[in-house]
């Protein structure tokens, strides 16, 4: 009879579960680089070790600064099997950005990349004061051989267990439990400054792996990870999930449509996570006809509210079978709820499902009293997955975990009688206009339903009348001929007329973060 192992808690134990199970099977595919299971198990195992014999300490926080590249899944896990807390760093980030969070997380380790889209990262950090930081160590160094490089470290891990054994390495490993803290995720910071979310090893590879089951990812899944590592969606929704199911990683280090169609042919993708806008763009590539994408089957997806025809769309002109959409936020591990296998395209797109097993889901008032299904009120949560904390913060901690356990997300939505949850917005992104609550995503959701607009964000700017009015900027198709007067008019057809945008600016794109999501912060600003 096959041995039947305990579920793993740790990120280690899912990775040395799959070793068993399919440790030739390829893990890691980056560019001409291959790794199975195995083999990144002993890449993970070097690298740990030469952190160990260089005094990292179980509790001791590294953060990795890069973007999706092989060597950042092996630090993460190598990082985590000796108990260590991973602290990732947006790869958008200025020097100054960057070594505000290492000083916040107190990193005493930083992985990060030589250089990346012309940035020269460790030049970003020089002159910034970071008594924390004791060990840098660089991917894709110019001069591998140098002592801070990634080749190096591994060569010296490999050698430190060839002269020490790995009992010592075994059992730190061991003495990680499901309990520990294994990484630090911080906040954007839109409202003020960066808090950073502590979540646990446990609840975030029970989160993941009931997500991937969802999802119906499987050992033959090949999963394109555009969503940078930096984030939930790319490290755990991606990684986690991954690594749950056995499946094959493909990461790639920045979004180019081009680039993911071509990507999709070659190495016949099967699964594309992403937020709307990346599929938005696959569906209106003028050459999409061009490439076979027809081995891409399952998706998932999310925000705030997403036309219907974006998931009839990608289900009838992008052929894939199981599209699912969830919603969650880092101070819930990722993730909270989600769609489920035949679910129809108006629940997929209009809501996110369900709340996971283990997790309980209601809306309340300004008072926290619970409101009734179809009533609209903040969204608060509780369960497994809620975070420990954030660091360093219990104020902050107890302003958003009240004293019931209950998570008060600052997302406003409401739940239909069978339990799937619609989000209207966030509540700060809510602009009164005329003493009418506006929700930019309820508005931006009615202007993506016109045959010729691509994609659009809505913000409100300040108006001496009105206190507030919705500003609209608009992506059109190619060769549309729409005007802001046209489209102004038919906003006025179409909607109730408190939500209207007073102005309407077409645009040739919008600003998007390395997440895919619009940096509406930069539409404020430019006001």
């Amino acid at each position: 009879m096959p041995t039947s192992h305990p579920p793993a808690e740790t990120t280690w134990q899912l990775l040395e579960q799959q070793v068993a199970a399919r440790g030739d099977n390829l893990f890691l595919e980056d560019g001409a680089v291959r790794l199975s299971y195995r083999q990144t198990h002993q890449q993970c195992r070097a690298v740990a070790a030469a952190l160990l014999a260089d005094g990292f300490e179980h509790g001791e926080r590294a953060a990795i600064w890069a973007p999706n590249i092989y060597q950042w899944v092996v630090a993460a896990l190598a990082i985590q099997s000796i108990g260590g807390v991973l602290t990732t760093i947006n790869t958008r980030f200025k020097g100054g950005e960057a070594a505000e969070l290492l000083r916040a997380s107190g990193a005493t380790t930083l992985f990060c990349i030589d250089s990346f889209l012309g940035v020269d990262y460790p030049a970003a950090l020089s002159g910034q004061q970071l008594p924390a930081l004791r060990r840098r160590v660089l991917f894709n160094a110019a001069d591998p051989t140098a002592d801070d490089s990634w080749e190096s470290l591994l060569s010296n891990g490999e050698l430190w267990l060839a002269a020490n054994g790995d009992s010592a390495l075994r059992d730190r490993q061991a003495g990680v439990d499901g309990m520990a803290v294994s990484d630090i995720i911080f906040t954007s910071g839109t409202t003020g400054k960066a808090k950073g979310v502590m979540t646990c090893h446990a609840q975030n590879v029970q989160a993941f792996t009931v997500f991937a089951q969802l999802l119906g990812l499987d050992a033959s899944d090949r999963y394109l990870v555009i969503n940078p590592f930096f984030h939930s969606f790319g490290y755990k929704a991606g990684m986690l999930a991954i690594l749950s199911q056995g499946a094959t990683l493909i990461p790639m280090a920045s979004f180019d449509v081009d680039q993911v169609l071509a990507t999709i042919e070659r190495d016949k993708i099967t699964v594309l996570p992403g937020p709307p806008t990346i599929f938005q763009s696959l569906i209106n590539h003028p050459k999409l006809a061009d490439f076979d994408i027809s081995s891409l089957v399952k998706a998932t997806t999310g925000a705030a509210v997403i036309p219907t025809s974006l998931i009839t769309e990608m289900q009838q002109i992008l052929k894939i079978k199981r599209v699912m959409t969830a919603y969650g936020l880092s101070e819930c591990c990722g993730v909270a709820t989600m769609c489920r296998d035949g679910d129809s395209a108006e629940t997929i797109a209009k809501t996110s499902g369900r709340a996971l097993p283990g997790v309980e889901l209601t809306i309340v008032d300004s008072e926290n009293r619970p409101l009734p299904s179809g009533e609209i009120g903040e969204i608060v949560l509780r369960g497994f997955n809620v975070m420990h904390g954030y660091l360093d913060d219990p104020a902050a901690t107890a302003e958003a975990i009240d004293s019931d356990g209950w998570l008060h997300t600052g997302d406003v939505g409401f739940l239909d009688s069978a339990g799937n949850l619609a989000i209207t917005d966030r509540l700060k992104d809510m602009y009164i206009s005329g003493g009418f609550n506006c929700y930019p995503a309820e508005i931006e959701s009615a202007i993506n339903a016109h045959p010729d607009v691509v994609m659009c964000a809505v913000i409100g700017v300040a108006d001496a009348r009105m206190g507030e009015v919705g500003r609209a900027y608009v992506v059109l198709r190619a060769g549309a001929e729409q005007s802001s007067e046209s489209l102004h008019r038919w906003c006025r057809e179409t909607m109730a007329n408190y939500k209207v945008p007073r102005q309407i600016a077409l645009v040739t794109e919008l600003p998007l973060n390395a997440s895919g999501k619009v940096q509406k912060t930069q539409l404020r600003d430019a006001n």
